[in-house]
């Protein structure tokens, strides 16, 4: 496989039980490839280049629309554990018998799913920006996304500068620069999620963040959990939560940052997942 950075690789689809995923593989083919799964209202094009470009390094990394968000076909599933399912699904049709994964927000939670139902798929996980089923503020996700998008619409700006990124001066000109890295590919770009799957996946995190917790204890894989200090949309001491209840975690916290820490911090975030996928 060509070295190829994520602003120039083409998007893939493949066949998973007759539904068409849309993905995008760059990277080294040799050992355990890492995949990646997204945020709310994500697609292919959300994914800072820079993380992309930077664990393709060392590693092969793929990154795809999970069902009916962006490229991929069928309806976008209500619950996190349904998700959970078509990412197996979709991982087992590229024929891996063992990955990474690098979950961001509602993508971590999926990841916590999966590790819980198919353990021997997982040799290391990253758990960035997210928390466990019935976690502090998870069920108000929904009330702070339509807030602040509202906001950023009113204001002419990404919605995500308002999520992602503290209001102080640096995490407004961090904010700034994510978006702008955002836009560096202008060919073959992504569909945009419809409002349909937008609200499907709302519904999805706030049935997790409504579950009564469960026990963490039965991942033994050993667990990166990353997020900035001052995360709105699933705050950091989720994060906190996750690193002291799973067995075999490392825990970073980035300082003036909110829920897109591993974005602003990348270099260090880079850093720091390449040593601990080594």
């Amino acid at each position: 496989m060509s070295r190829r950075t994520y602003r120039d690789a083409p998007t893939e689809t493949i066949d998973v039980g007759g539904t068409t995923f849309a993905y995008r593989d760059i990277g080294s083919a040799a050992g355990v490839p890492v995949i990646f799964l997204n945020h709310l209202a994500a697609v292919l094009d959300n994914w800072d280049p820079r993380v992309v470009d930077g664990i393709a390094t060392q590693h092969r990394v793929i990154t795809f629309d999970n069902r009916g968000v962006g490229a991929s076909g069928g309806k976008t599933p209500t619950s996190v554990a349904a998700m959970a399912g078509d990412a197996i699904a979709f991982v087992r049709a590229l024929g891996f018998e063992q990955v990474d994964l690098l979950g961001f927000s509602l993508g971590g939670m999926i990841s916590q799913e999966i590790a819980a139902r198919r353990p021997q798929l997982l040799r290391k996980l990253i758990l960035a920006g997210t928390g466990p089923a019935g976690g502090v503020g998870i069920d108000k996700v929904t009330r702070v996304t339509l807030s602040d998008t509202t906001r950023a619409l009113l204001t002419r700006k990404d919605p995500k500068e308002n999520l992602f990124f503290t209001t102080t001066a640096n995490g407004r000109a961090e904010a700034k620069r994510f978006v702008a890295r955002l836009k560096e590919r202008t060919a073959d770009r992504d569909k945009s999620i419809s409002p349909l799957a937008f609200r499907a996946q709302l519904k999805a995190i706030h049935g997790w963040g409504a579950q009564q917790p469960v026990d963490l204890s039965g991942i033994r894989q050993p667990v990166f959990v990353a997020n900035g200090d001052d995360d709105r949309m699933v705050p950091t001491s989720n994060s906190y939560d996750l690193a002291r209840r799973l067995p075999n975690a490392h825990l970073s916290i980035y300082p003036d940052a909110g829920h897109g820490g591993i974005f602003q911090f990348h270099e260090q975030f880079v850093a720091e997942a390449l040593e601990f996928l080594r």
